[in-house]
């Protein structure tokens, strides 16, 4: 878990650099984008599969493993995401989806900077509750 969170945390700081003043930086601030959403995504699927056994193959497969992250399996594992993280988290999800399946669709610098400015805002929210559930996975660990 640790070493997805390193590499979260290095996509954030491309993130961090980059605004959207030309056509150039807006792609290459929504590639950086969808590869941050794509390493969270990475991250909940070994949890889920680890925890949970396997997720359905459906038509809202990521979005339902978003939804996973945010509930609780009683007796499993904790929520790994809460709510306003879930949040930010699937805008994520939403904008991955656009970025990898539209394309004919010409990015908008607005929306891609207001998603920049939302996961810079949210992101200690969402390191805070990975923290802890890196936490929790080290007392399993120390249980044993």
């Amino acid at each position: 878990m640790t070493h997805q969170l390193d590499i979260m945390r290095g996509i954030l700081e491309q993130v961090r650099a980059l605004d959207v003043t030309t056509v150039e930086r807006t792609v290459t601030l929504g590639y950086y984008l969808h590869n941050f959403y794509s390493a969270m995504e990475d991250l909940f699927e070994e949890i889920a599969s680890t925890f949970e056994n396997r997720i359905e193959s459906t038509t809202a497969y990521h979005r339902e493993l978003v939804r996973r992250m945010a509930i609780e399996v009683p007796t499993i594992r904790p929520r790994v995401l809460s709510a306003a993280s879930a949040t930010l988290v699937d805008e994520l999800r939403a904008f991955r989806h656009v970025f990898r399946h539209s394309y004919g669709y010409s990015l908008e610098a607005e929306r891609v900077s207001s998603l920049r400015q939302k996961l810079l805002s949210g992101w200690d929210t969402v390191e805070q509750d990975l923290l802890r559930f890196e936490n929790f996975l080290r007392e399993q660990l120390q249980a044993e």
